[in-house]
């Protein structure tokens, strides 16, 4: 029995996203979002659970924006509540790219302090976009709690994310500056610092709030 091309079709392009080679699973995606089904939604999300390479899951990811919001967006609502940890964060780093704001209800603080950090920093980027007019503060006071989190990628994702909140993040901030912890007191001190100056580099930016902690300084105060 021959099987109509567009079934064919559909056939090939699940199969390509199963491949062995990265490159062919490339190629499969490419082609689902050139050609956007609602039949592939549930692979598409599926594969971006367990795909192992970072510029095949980006292509997933933009096949998945092709599809209408509303067939996508309760998928991968689902998927943030996963027990695997690449689940939850490709399927946050998704909702962030399509930017239905409906979703946020989805970012709890659990997940903007979830243990993994690469889920975690999905979820700072996915807050930013989505989080209503209005509520940025009360985002800000919980992103604040993680500063001093992590390695340099981790904190500068956490940076990055304060700043695109604009000035409401800044009493956050200029608490965290007075933090107990000095991890804590240096982060916020750089952050304070890309605020003030965008060109400058995250790395010198820390390493100067390190030697402001270690004299016993802190950031700006509120507002200035």
């Amino acid at each position: 029995m021959t099987l109509p091309k567009e079934d064919a079709n559909t056939m090939r392009a699940l199969q390509g996203l199963e491949n062995n080679s990265s490159s062919v699973r490339l190629r499969a995606a490419l082609a689902v979002g050139t050609t956007p089904d609602p039949e592939f939604i549930g692979k598409l999300i599926e594969q971006c659970a367990i795909e192992p390479e970072f510029y095949v899951r980006e292509m997933l990811t933009w096949a998945l924006t092709r599809h209408a919001a509303s067939m996508t967006v309760p998928v991968l609502l689902d998927e943030v509540r996963s027990e695997r940890a690449q689940a939850r964060s490709q399927a946050l780093h998704t909702l962030s790219k399509i930017g239905d704001r409906q979703a946020w209800p989805a970012i709890t603080p659990a997940l903007l302090s979830d243990a993994d950090d690469e889920v975690a920093r999905s979820a700072w980027r996915a807050a930013v976009v989505l989080v209503p007019e209005g509520e940025e503060h009360e985002l800000a006071v919980v992103l604040a709690t993680q500063l001093g989190r992590g390695e340099r990628e981790t904190q500068l994702s956490l940076s990055r994310a304060l700043i695109a909140l604009g000035e409401v993040m800044l009493p956050a901030l200029g608490a965290a500056t007075r933090d107990l912890d000095p991890r804590v007191r240096a982060h916020a001190i750089a952050t304070e610092r890309l605020w003030r100056d965008p060109n400058a580099g995250f790395e010198s930016a820390i390493e100067e709030a390190k030697r402001i902690v270690a004299l016993g300084g802190a950031g700006q105060q509120e507002g200035q």
